[in-house]
């Protein structure tokens, strides 16, 4: 049996920040997102409650996939400043104790990158085998892999019968990691940016680095006679060889924090990945993200109350007190959480407070992407040609191929596109929502006159406050523990619509009880002695105690009637 984490860890509840650098704040008025932009927000930040930021890909890019295409990774992306405005963020973060943490991708690499330069020159030499390179087989491509951005996983290499193999894009090599010495060279990268004073990664599609080899067809699953990519991880295994190995060449001599990209792994591997000797840290919980999934846009089932709480029950279970997942409900690779998990029609700052109370107590580390805590929703784009991102134009031309009309396609780019969380973070109801002085790189959401900080910031009741609420109450010394480390007990699983589960440990207990719907509902508290310790709505805490019948020595069971996404957060002693 797994030995279950005992020694508690620095980065052990902590609250975490995710910034898409490029959305974030822009702090020299060029319409792009900075260094000195996040620089600029980091009190605010303070003030928020953040502890660890995790900033998506700021290294040199030609960014065709907005900076996950890596042309050098011992450089900062001039769009956003240099190494020398980097370490100031690092030591400016410091000084307030906050621990700055960066994307690892290391699956692939731009085209412009210098070793697959060299590849080119000689497919066949030394860089050449840093890449996974193949010629036809009787005619025929190594295999019918399709890659995440559509189209074959086998690019030609000009001049040459060869090709190279790309998960991603065409402009995204993938990296072979089956070579010791590529290896060896992304060890080093990673270990000359923690001795630069960074405190982790998050490793960007990690399972991916491992191959099922030699390379097979899979069975069609459409009309171009591809197979998705994911068909072939299913069955790679060796993964942790090389994991492990990162680990102990890198993270683990630093004390790192590292959060893994990880998808549909066993529950036997759990352990292996975050147990007490996992190769991560933490690893996301991806469970909520993949409701109503299918492989196309067009057939995606619309989420549900139920399908949400399901997921993240069934994350909370299996993994236990195995290790720690880190909690989310957005990322820059998906659209806006509230407008995927509520209902248009149920959308109001209450129902975001429901979603956000509904995870955020949940065991693990919990994460906001930026814009979250104010309710950012999706933004709604008037033709495919104002996206940027090259995954929502794949998936419009295939639904327009599959029969789908463009004001529909349109639609569904509206719904899914990660697009929507890309847009800029909006500070103010002034011009390009405090943004930038310039012309922003993207639309700004037209919302921003009514979602934005400013207008939230000395409202008691918005969303705003009532994160900085939640963060307060997690960081409590009086909860802080059983939050941290409590173990996570479903409740009134059965009961529609209701999203409520304990927190506890030892003699302790904490209820979080969320009705995720716009009708009221009642729900049974068991035999309790408590207070509640925080709620969404516009009910004043004595209302609440005096119809709960609350009244800090109850020993009765009793009904509470919820309002509509209402949420409640109870302490019971």
């Amino acid at each position: 049996m797994e030995e279950i984490i005992t020694k508690k860890k620095w980065w052990m509840g902590k609250v975490a920040y995710q910034i898409w650098p490029k959305s974030f704040s822009d702090g020299n008025g060029d319409g792009i997102g900075d260094l000195y932009g996040i620089i600029d927000k980091l009190d605010y930040l303070k003030q928020l409650g953040v502890d660890i930021i995790w900033i998506s890909p700021l290294y040199r890019s030609p960014l065709v996939d907005q900076g996950y295409d890596i042309s050098d990774y011992y450089d900062i992306n001039p769009l956003f400043g240099d190494l020398d405005t980097m370490d100031r963020l690092i030591a400016e973060a410091k000084k307030r104790n906050i621990y700055i943490v960066m994307d690892l991708v290391v699956n692939h690499c731009s085209d412009e990158h210098e070793w697959f330069k060299k590849a080119m020159e000689d497919p066949d030499g030394e860089y050449g085998r840093y890449f996974y390179i193949a010629g036809k087989k009787d005619g025929k491509l190594p295999c019918n892999w399709r890659s995440y951005f559509g189209g074959s996983v086998w690019e030609p290499i000009p001049g040459t019968d060869k090709y190279y193999l790309h998960s991603f894009h065409k402009k995204q090599p993938d990296l072979n990691w089956e070579n010791p010495k590529l290896r060896k060279e992304i060890y080093k990268m990673i270990n000359w940016w923690l001795d630069r004073g960074i405190a982790g990664f998050r490793l960007d599609a990690i399972i991916n680095i491992k191959k099922k080899l030699p390379f097979k067809d899979y069975e069609p699953d459409r009309d171009d006679g591809l197979a998705n990519i994911g068909k072939m991880l299913e069955e790679a295994e060796g993964v942790g060889e090389y994991l492990e190995e990162m680990k102990h060449e890198t993270f683990e001599k630093y004390d790192a924090f590292t959060v893994g990209e990880v998808f549909n792994d066993k529950e036997s591997e759990i352990a292996e990945y975050i147990g007490k000797n996992g190769h991560f840290s933490s690893k996301f919980d991806f469970g909520p993200e993949l409701c109503g999934k299918k492989a196309d846009w067009m057939d995606h089932e619309k989420v549900t109350a139920e399908m949400y709480k399901e997921a993240i029950f069934e994350s909370q279970t299996r993994t236990g007190s195995i290790g720690f997942l880190s909690n989310i409900i957005e990322n820059h690779d998906e659209p806006r959480g509230v407008s995927r998990f509520i209902p248009a029609e149920d959308l109001c700052d209450t129902s975001k407070k429901a979603l956000a109370c509904a995870y955020f107590f949940l065991r693990g580390i919990p994460f906001i992407y930026q814009g979250q805590e104010i309710g950012m929703e999706n933004c709604r784009f008037d033709s495919i040609d104002e996206y940027d991102d090259i995954s929502t134009k794949e998936e419009y031309r295939v639904c327009l191929e599959m029969g789908c009309d463009e004001k529909k396609a349109l639609e569904l780019a509206y719904t899914f596109s990660r697009d929507n969380a890309r847009t800029p973070v909006q500070w103010t109801g002034g011009s390009n929502a405090g943004f930038t002085t310039g012309t922003p790189w993207m639309k700004v959401n037209p919302d921003y006159k009514r979602i934005n900080l400013e207008s939230q910031r000395d409202n008691k009741d918005s969303v705003y406050n009532f994160y900085k609420k939640m963060i307060s109450i997690y960081k409590e010394p009086k909860y802080h523990e059983i939050l941290t480390f409590g173990e996570f007990i479903p409740y009134k699983r059965n009961q529609k619509n209701l999203i409520s589960y304990f927190r506890q440990a030892e003699n302790k207990k904490i209820l979080v009880m969320v009705n995720f719907q716009k009708q009221p509902q009642c729900v049974e508290i068991p035999e309790m002695t408590g207070k509640i310790i925080l709620d969404n709505t516009d009910r004043s805490m004595t209302d609440i105690i005096k119809a709960a019948g609350i009244d800090g020595n109850r020993k009765n069971g009793i009904n509470i009637e919820l309002a509509g996404y209402e949420a409640l957060v109870i302490e019971l002693i």
